[in-house]
């Protein structure tokens, strides 16, 4: 996944040698989602998929075909907004695995690698074997893997019989049980400063247990083209486009890290207005879309169900 991975337990003494075996544990599972999902890895389960001929029945392992039905079924409800197809768009753009320069690309290149896109052009048999009718058709599960990757952590430590431990992947975060000082989880949500680092301002503290957080936002990855503009690494699968709008970052608390993980895109996509509404559709997620004014500062709109979740 090409991050690190955090993970805190709490009111357990172990051993060294218990603490080498758990986390040899957890990285054999990141290392089987890796193999799985990977569009990095050139033998991995998704790789050897993007390479395999149209109408070709390729079958997929039990992780990778529900990460990628909760992937259909989102695309599905947010009208497009979130599509697992965009390989060949976000390669294009420098985003991807196929590409080290990011630029900005003719229009006319953009329309043809959109043309290698859409889910509709995706089946997914009952027994795990799936189906691309399209040539070339690409699948990048970036914008969630990380997310499962955090949910298998957690599933290793409950194994386990671990319930109060924190997990993270980079910005993607499941909380389980009471901290140290037995309360809540607190987990901060950081501004969209451009290339945000540790100390940098927060815009809330979240007090969670038992749920997951994930944030999107325009500020990590990203480069300035020729007119000044920002070009994120988030697109909207219509356009072919990095997201343009004045939405710095989007946090989602859900139960599960998959969901937030899939979910923060897609708001992001959508953008304040139509990512509150959808997110209101939702009964168990919530969500706080930061919007960046054009003088520098940042308003915060949360969804109705998140500002229960706050700390203060």
């Amino acid at each position: 996944m090409g991050s690190v991975y955090t993970v805190k337990i709490v009111g357990t003494n172990l051993a060294p040698a218990a603490i080498a075996t758990l986390k040899q544990a957890l990285e054999d599972r990141l290392k089987e989602v890796n193999r799985q999902m990977s569009h990095y890895q050139p033998d991995s389960e998704l790789s050897q998929f993007n390479r395999a001929p149209a109408d070709e029945t390729f079958p997929v392992s039990a992780d990778f075909a529900r990460v990628l039905r909760i992937a259909v079924d989102l695309h599905r409800r947010s009208g497009g907004a979130f599509d697992p197809t965009l390989g060949p768009v976000i390669n294009l753009w420098g985003f991807g695995e196929a590409s080290s320069e990011r630029r900005t690309p003719e229009e006319t290149q953009i329309r043809a690698a959109l043309a290698r896109t859409g889910t509709q052009h995706l089946r997914l048999t009952a027994d795990n074997k799936l189906v691309k009718d399209l040539p070339n058709l690409q699948l990048n599960l970036s914008a969630i893997a990380k997310g499962f990757g955090v949910d298998v952590m957690a599933e290793v430590l409950r194994k386990r019989g671990f319930t109060n431990f924190y997990v993270a992947i980079s910005g993607e975060v499941f909380a389980s049980g009471r901290n140290a000082r037995g309360t809540n989880w607190q987990v901060g949500i950081s501004a969209p400063v451009n290339d945000w680092r540790v100390g940098d301002p927060v815009v809330t503290v979240l007090s969670i247990s038992g749920r997951a957080v994930s944030t999107s936002g325009d500020y990590q990855k990203y480069f300035i083209d020729a007119a000044g503009h920002r070009e994120c690494h988030i697109f909207d699968p219509r356009t072919g486009h990095p997201v343009q709008h004045n939405l710095g970052s989007v946090s989602v608390v859900a139960d599960t890290c998959t969901l937030a993980d899939a979910l923060s895109t897609t708001l992001f996509v959508l953008g304040p207005q139509a990512g509150l509404k959808f997110t209101e559709t939702l009964t168990n997620a919530a969500a706080l879309f930061v919007v960046r004014e054009a003088d520098g500062t940042f308003r915060a709109i949360p969804s109705s169900r998140f500002a229960s979740l706050t700390a203060y």
